[in-house]
């Protein structure tokens, strides 16, 4: 008997599992994929990060982006294949270390698809061709989720490819052609198009990057556009072939105006939905939303006791650290511990170069909320630090109560965003106001600053612009 089975070994279920252990309890993990780590490690962010790092190197030295710092380059040549293995050698790296801590943990690791057959029972049909069944006095359900196929768009691994194809191109495509201007689309989008793709992206909203800062959108897509990437926003696609010599987006815009886009590969970036797939979730009589997403309280408690659902199966973000909060909240309640998730501070991040990092209120929705409030927005161009790595394009922007002035919202374009946001994430959750960013100590000469410049903007004090 188990305290806690988990189905899904990804960041909810893995880290999920450690905090479980961690407070006594007797824990098992079932992951069908034959490694842990879920999508984030095997196929979504880590190798994503991997190969933007290394595409955008390639991009510094093939463009003459090393000459002004006096490194000369005669010949530079891509070798894709030493690339991807270096993607996959980091890939490998982490996910035997999450191995690794489910060995040091004590924790029970099964390698095979696990499936409710009643609340307190899970079979696993093991990879051996075995199966097994678990009693368990908690079951929780953390196999997060799989892109989104559209019907007239579907996946054939060759020319229409999902996100997972995407990160493992043999080649370099002539032309790649997007749909979606969300995050998966416009880092991949950037991968290759740092590596000699022409890249053109088709959004059916009027702006890139979903529901974030209009201001940040904007500015991202102004520098996007200077670097190469295409976009056809308020664009319909209506219908993709597939055949020999590629592949032909047909699209309409809102404004009716008909339009083709030929390519070699079409990546299909339209967003993820829940895995459930096997589950036993009629079987058991969880419910489930219209969107395929299970329904739980705020305890992460299915309507059938004794099972819970976190991670990208149920509502909020699908992000892998949003993910693990729950993953761990779950465990402390098991063991009789006030799980905590701030739904309020969870970070995002698109990480193109620059990068695009978010955290709380966008003005558009403080303004739908009738929510008076202050701005205070810094440039990093004025940023000595940026100056000195040579990149300055973006800006620090603070929204903050007009009221109280606790700060709500922050919105960053720039170099090494997803770290300068980390500060506000903390301030945040801890209820700080701009004014205490502004009086907190920020070395110099440090990207943090324009956080720090930004904050004194809000009052009209900033310093160094």
């Amino acid at each position: 008997m188990f305290d806690l089975v988990i189905i899904g070994g990804g960041p909810a279920g893995y880290t999920g599992a450690i905090r479980a252990a961690q407070l006594g309890l007797k824990v098992a993990i079932v992951e069908k994929r034959g490694t842990l780590g879920g999508t984030c490690l095997n196929i979504g962010c880590i190798p994503s990060k991997a190969l933007l790092d290394s595409s955008e190197h390639y991009a510094m030295a093939a463009h003459g982006g090393f000459t002004e710092h006096g490194v000369k380059l005669s010949k530079v040549e891509l070798d894709l294949k030493a690339m991807m293995a270096r993607k996959d050698k980091v890939v490998k790296g982490l996910t035997d270390g999450v191995q690794f801590l489910m060995k040091k943990n004590k924790i029970t690791y099964f390698d095979g698809t696990g499936t409710m057959l009643s609340p307190g029972l899970v079979e696993v049909k093991l990879r051996d061709g075995k199966t097994e069944k678990l009693d368990a006095k908690n079951i929780m359900l953390a196999t997060g989720s799989q892109p989104v196929e559209l019907p007239f768009a579907k996946f054939d691994g060759k020319n229409v490819i999902s996100s997972t194809e995407a990160l493992a191109l043999d080649a370099v495509p002539k032309k790649l052609i997007v749909i979606g201007g969300g995050a998966i689309g416009l880092e991949m989008g950037s991968v290759w198009m740092r590596l000699g793709a022409e890249v053109t992206v088709v959004e059916y909203a009027p702006m890139i990057c979903g529901v974030t800062d209009a201001g940040a959108a904007k500015q991202l897509l102004r520098i996007l556009e200077k670097q190469g990437m295409k976009f056809s926003l308020s664009t319909k696609v209506l219908e993709v072939k597939s055949g020999k010599s590629g592949v032909t987006v047909v699209a309409e815009t809102t404004d009716g105006k008909k339009l083709e886009f030929t390519g070699d590969k079409c990546l299909v970036a339209a967003g993820r939905k829940p895995y459930s797939e096997g589950l036993g979730l009629e079987k058991v009589g969880i419910k489930v939303d219209a969107r395929g997403m299970v329904e739980v309280d705020d305890h992460f408690r299915t309507n059938v006791p004794g099972v819970y659902a976190v991670g990208d199966l149920i509502r909020g973000p699908m992000l892998a650290h949003k993910a693990e909060e729950e993953g761990v909240a779950v465990a402390e309640i098991l063991a009789g511990k006030p799980g905590h998730v701030n739904y309020d501070t969870v970070p995002s991040v698109i990480y193109t170069w620059p990068e695009l990092a978010s955290v709380g209120k966008t003005e558009e929705q403080l303004k739908a909320q009738g929510v008076a409030y202050k701005v205070g927005q810094f440039p990093f161009i004025a940023n000595g630090r940026a100056r000195a790595l040579g990149s300055t394009d973006g800006f620090v922007k603070i929204l903050a109560d007009e009221r109280t002035d606790r700060v709500v919202g922050v919105h960053i374009v720039g170099p090494r965003a997803s770290d300068v946001l980390a500060e506000a994430v903390v301030a945040m959750e801890f209820g700080a106001s701009s004014e205490d960013i502004a009086r907190s100590f920020h070395g110099h000469p440090t990207l943090a600053e324009v956080m720090r410049e930004a904050a004194l903007a809000v009052d009209k004090r900033a310093r160094q612009g």
